[in-house]
């Protein structure tokens, strides 16, 4: 059974995207762990409108969603390494996969280049959006959520920047 209180909060999220995009949606990403809050910004998201592309993102190490087997990553947040209580089928038109490495490597990037400090999981998000807006085209609108932070990746910014 979903959290009232977290139902509403992922609801206002949704209403918040719709608005801050004026109803230009095409496509939104999210990595999935409990499945909560995909499930719900999804589904108001597709009350606004149902043709909005909904991709969720799980490891590529650990693509159970997609019938994978389970396995070891290293982005923290998503997969729980078997199919959430939560989780049909019907939440997401598409699943992508991102390498712990491709995460990353994105996370690094987007510290290095725009000043987002966050840690693998936005990176998974980012690249999971990126991907879809490439398959949408140019002028698509894509959303995904930075949903961490850099903090406990000091260590490996410092190491990667030397």
């Amino acid at each position: 059974m979903e959290n009232t209180d977290q139902l509403n909060a992922y609801t206002k999220m949704a209403d918040e995207i719709w608005e801050q995009t004026g109803g230009r949606l095409d496509g939104f990403v999210q990595g999935v762990g409990t499945a909560a809050s995909l499930r719900a910004i999804s589904r108001r998201l597709r009350e606004h409108d149902a043709r909005i592309r909904i991709t969720g993102v799980e490891p590529a190490e650990s693509a159970v969603l997609s019938g994978g087997p389970t396995g070891s990553h290293k982005i923290d947040g998503i997969d729980a390494g078997y199919v959430v209580p939560l989780w049909h089928d019907g939440i997401a038109d598409e699943l992508e996969s991102v390498s712990t490495d491709d995460a990353r490597a994105m996370a690094f990037r987007l510290a290095a280049e725009e000043g987002l400090f966050c840690g693998t999981s936005t990176g998974a998000n980012v690249t999971g959006a990126l991907r879809l807006a490439e398959r949408l085209g140019p002028d698509a609108t894509v959303v995904t959520i930075m949903c961490d932070t850099g903090m406990k990746y000091l260590k490996s910014f410092a190491q990667t920047m030397d």
